[in-house]
């Protein structure tokens, strides 16, 4: 939390005092500066007034106007310096909620420093668009090294990546390596990547494509990937249950856990109710058709090395391999002893 010299409010207070009423009151309310903190539209100040929106944004503009052309704003000029250098030591571009948030968690104040914002010249404000959140700037050129280091980041990602904060902030940092070395640090590199709408990070800090199933959690089966990547090895459904409520605050049922892994391909069943990621190499399919993949894919082999390659595709008991091996419909027994696929 930034820790500022001055008041908002008495700073809002000085600078427009020499406004009318009702120029007074059209800023007062459209920029939430009196003690609801709502931001009022056009419209419903102009049912006030009984004028039109156009007329209230007229009015609007001209006291802006007339607030930067007075003394008063002229004496405060320390008040938007120290603002300025606030958003340099923050990266230069900042999203719009995160600045605001960074200052105070005040709304009436947020809404205070808003309306300074949009007072100082030095200060840019970029809408949301499809690629980036609302931001205020105070240097262009940085400006659009991050909006194209963004895009070119967002590029360069698959659907499925999930990375780690660390490893997206030094790829994100390799993209804007032109940049000067006086931005380059970890925590700027973090807010720059919350300027964008097309990457996002995950409940558990992981970082990939906004639209991700990896990084935008719908329901049991993207937690249940994420507790189990996180967890490294397989795990028995009730124990993915428990996880998900403990990790993301979630009430996880063990049956209906075990009804989502069970129908996504990401999940693959090694072990009576015990599940491993498809990405970790286990083949999916019954016994025998993972019995009959290796054998294809490896050749005739013995028992035991037909054991020992099983043992890693699923949590089985010996005899169950060597049952399976002895349906004539899918394997066959060499004279020299060895087992092949049919």
């Amino acid at each position: 939390m930034a820790t500022l010299t001055f008041k908002p409010k008495n700073i809002s207070k000085k600078i427009m005092g020499n406004l009318n009423e009702r120029a007074y009151d059209v800023v007062l309310n459209r920029f939430g500066l009196g003690g609801e903190s709502e931001r009022k539209t056009l419209e419903s100040i102009g049912n006030m007034y009984s004028i039109t929106r156009e007329r209230v944004r007229q009015i609007e503009n001209a006291a802006l106007m007339a607030i930067k052309k007075s003394d008063a704003f002229e004496q405060e000029k320390a008040v938007f310096d120290e603002l300025k250098e606030l958003m340099v030591s923050l990266g230069s571009v900042v999203h719009e909620g995160d600045l605001l948030s960074h200052i105070s968690k005040d709304k009436l104040s947020q809404n205070h420093i808003n309306f300074f914002l949009v007072l100082g010249d030095e200060f840019t404000r970029h809408k949301d668009d499809d690629h980036f959140n609302a931001r205020w700037s105070v240097d262009n050129d940085v400006d659009g090294h991050i909006h194209d280091g963004l895009k070119n980041l967002y590029k360069s990602l698959n659907n499925d990546d999930i990375i780690a904060e660390a490893d997206m902030i030094d790829q994100f940092l390799d993209e804007i390596k032109s940049l000067n070395h006086e931005y380059k640090n970890q925590e700027i590199a973090r807010r720059w990547l919350l300027l964008s709408k097309k990457i996002s990070r995950n409940p558990l800090g992981e970082w990939g494509k906004a639209t991700s199933s990896n990084i935008k959690t719908k329901g049991v089966k993207d937690y249940a990937f994420l507790v189990m990547r996180q967890h490294g090895s397989p795990m028995h459904f009730r124990e993915v249950a428990k996880s998900i409520t403990e990790v993301f605050k979630k009430k996880t049922n063990s049956a209906t856990c075990h009804n989502e892994l069970i129908k996504d391909a990401r999940f693959v069943l090694v072990g009576r109710g015990t599940y491993g990621l498809s990405e970790w190499g286990y083949r999916h399919g019954v016994v025998k058709d993972v019995l009959r993949d290796i054998l294809k894919e490896k050749g005739a082999l013995s028992k035991d090395d037909i054991i020992e390659l099983m043992m890693k595709e699923r949590f089985l008991k010996r005899n169950t391999i060597m049952v399976n091996l002895q349906n004539p419909k899918y394997f066959k027994k060499t004279k020299d002893g060895l087992y092949k696929a049919v």
